[in-house]
């Protein structure tokens, strides 16, 4: 008897992610507008427009997304908008968050790398760039990406009163807003329970302990998300290089890296006789 080998992941499974993840946001979306929560119902709306950006991007570079790579995006963005933000996943689950990032910063090595390696192999471009140098892009790619993502989240919060950066407890701090020479020494103070918030609410004197420490205002959360964004980065620049080094033996790179669709070929017409 012949062994069963587990297939790739093919169109079809592709297609039924597809398919299960869009049900699932629709009933979301209908549910949530019954209870009349329409910042979810865009979310909802924003989600499937987001799905639907994989097979935007390869018709539009010309790119052949796998199936892997498509799927994994899918779930992402399901993982992060209807999980994460409707779901509170980012607080009932610790790592929730830190677990998104990191694919995120393996996701855009992903496009950086398949833009780099796709116009390096075009034959409209002159040029040929090292196999290193390429992993380096798309390294870099994903940390701007990662950058320009907490930019965004630190204008959120500033201007719209949000809490994408999400704050953490510590229980000591180093700082010289502390020292009262005002001179570049800082303070530490360690060993911190609580702390104590004096505030104004409709005019009126209010007070707030916070239990278990300091607040810390999402500087954490932020060099936290850019640590995992590198990990992911790396892992992927790495599967990159292996893959150009050793191009026609990189099976599982392969379910990772878009590919340039060939183009079609042009039948020649017969001779006409005379």
């Amino acid at each position: 008897m012949r062994k069963k080998t587990a297939r790739p992941l093919g169109k079809s499974g592709r297609g039924a992610i597809y398919l299960v993840l869009v049900v699932l946001v629709i009933v979301v979306m209908v549910a949530r507008f019954l209870r009349r929560d329409y910042y979810a119902v865009f979310l909802c709306a924003l989600t499937l427009l987001l799905f639907n950006i994989p097979r935007f991007f390869g018709r539009r570079f010309n790119i052949e997304l796998p199936n892997v790579l498509e799927s994994i995006i899918l779930l992402f963005i399901f993982a992060a908008e209807i999980l994460g933000e409707i779901g509170s996943f980012y607080t009932y689950v610790p790592w929730w968050d830190s677990m998104l990032h990191t694919i995120n910063g393996f996701l855009m090595a992903a496009i950086g790398f398949a833009l780099i390696d796709v116009l390096n192999r075009s034959p409209m471009f002159h040029f040929s760039l090292s196999p290193i140098f390429v992993a380096f892009v798309a390294f870099c790619f994903s940390m701007t990406v990662g950058v320009v993502w907490e930019f965004f989240e630190f204008a959120m919060d500033s201007l719209t009163s949000t809490d994408m950066q999400k704050d953490y407890l510590v229980q000591s701090l180093s700082s010289v807003a502390l020292n009262p020479a005002g001179i570049n020494d800082p303070v530490r103070l360690g060993g911190i329970t609580s702390t104590v918030v004096n505030y104004t609410e409709g005019g009126q004197a209010a007070q707030l302990v916070i239990d278990g420490g300091y607040l810390d205002i999402g500087v954490y959360d932020t060099m936290k998300d850019l640590i995992v964004n590198c990990i992911g980065a790396v892992a992927f620049s790495v599967i990159g290089y292996l893959y150009i080094i050793g191009r026609n033996h990189g099976i599982f790179a392969r379910k990772f890296i878009p590919q340039l669709k060939a183009a079609p070929t042009e039948e020649k017409a017969p001779p006409k006789r005379r």
